[in-house]
């Protein structure tokens, strides 16, 4: 549970700080409402992601099925900045069922709420499918900008990083793994 007038607190400490008079500079209420805001973005700390998938349904074959750009954000875990970008995926269902496509952007919304790695979040996603739904294979692959890297030093602005996961037939099976890429649209 996250205690909210702690963490105002410690903004409010922060940012006295890094010599802001917040009186002064009529800021007053801004440490609740950063407490407020970094609540709201790390809520999916504690949360699994079994509860999301609900009921799965029977499907007409096993091809494979791709969800494309998802849009998320995060916040670095390095740097405690947004990284935010989109999420595209490709399965091959397994036992015969799948599941809803709105299941996946709640997957996505609930591990980007945490302080996160893109490449961790990477691999979350793709095990929490294969967990989630048995599927018999999963390629993940995410796209973001990393404001780390555009806001301070390398001012790396318009950069993207890509990072991708791969499971069961899609990391065993090399015609099966370029299927899934070419069907979400990646050259490799």
């Amino acid at each position: 549970m996250v205690d909210k007038e702690k963490a105002g607190e410690a903004i409010h400490s922060f940012l006295e700080a890094l010599g802001l008079d917040l009186i002064e500079l009529d800021m007053e209420k801004t440490p609740q409402r950063v407490a407020d805001m970094y609540a709201y973005l790390f809520n999916g700390l504690g949360k699994d992601t079994k509860h999301i998938w609900g009921e799965l349904f029977p499907a007409e074959n096993d091809s494979i099925v791709a969800v494309k750009n998802i849009p998320f954000y995060s916040m670095c875990e390095h740097h405690l900045v947004p990284f935010f970008g989109r999420v595209s995926l490709a399965y091959k269902p397994g036992n015969g069922l799948v599941a809803g496509f709105s299941k996946f952007t709640k997957l996505v919304e609930l591990l980007s709420h945490r302080p996160q790695l893109q490449e961790r979040l990477t691999e979350q996603i793709a095990q929490s499918i294969v967990d989630g739904i048995q599927a018999q294979g999963v390629l993940v692959v995410v796209e973001a900008q990393q404001l780390c890297m555009t806001m301070r030093g390398d001012m790396a602005n318009g950069t993207t990083t890509l990072t991708s996961a791969s499971r069961g037939c899609f990391a065993e099976n090399s015609e099966l793994y370029h299927q899934a890429w070419m069907l979400l649209g990646q050259d490799n």
